[in-house]
């Protein structure tokens, strides 16, 4: 078989879809920095219409605000790449649409916009699931140690897919 995607993001994506089908789980993703990897990850396997309601591509603060309903004043507080933004993400996809969980990735994935504060390599992760009430948002910030753009979208969409799992 051919496959658009590398062996180790292929595997987790099977392990996504049928684990959610098992589940009876439908997802949604809000992407920024993987440019609708994960989305594409999901859609590369057998049996992912069972369970992926939709993928929102986000890219700009603009698209966050008006496809997500992330409050500007977030963006502006805290920047694209914070948990808040991110959870906010997670919320507005889940508010969109029927899925059961949603994923949230931003990140500077370089070579060019990391600071001192968010280098190259910093990904913020959030899930949201329906009718789970949280004090804390789920939510992680990781720093990749990566030489490439595309090291970091590699092991962003591995962390995104692995917080689909059940």
């Amino acid at each position: 078989m051919i496959s658009l995607l590398p062996d180790g993001i292929f595997t987790v994506a099977e392990r996504v879809v049928a684990q959610n089908i098992a589940a009876g789980r439908k997802l949604t993703l809000a992407e920024s920095c993987t440019g609708g990897l994960v989305s594409a990850a999901l859609t590369e396997i057998a049996g992912a219409s069972k369970v992926f309601e939709r993928g929102f591509v986000t890219y700009s603060n603009d698209a966050k605000t008006k496809l997500l309903g992330v409050p500007s004043d977030l963006l502006e507080t805290f920047g694209a790449v914070s948990i808040a933004v991110a959870w906010s993400m997670a919320q507005g996809a889940l508010a969109a649409c029927d899925a059961d969980v949603a994923v949230a990735i931003s990140g500077v994935a370089g070579p060019d916009g990391g600071t001192e504060r968010k280098p190259v390599g910093t990904v913020v992760f959030a899930r949201a699931i329906r009718g789970q009430i949280d004090d804390e948002p789920t939510a992680e910030l990781r720093l990749f140690s990566c030489s490439s753009r595309a090291e970091v979208r590699y092991h962003a969409t591995l962390c995104a897919l692995e917080l689909l799992l059940p």
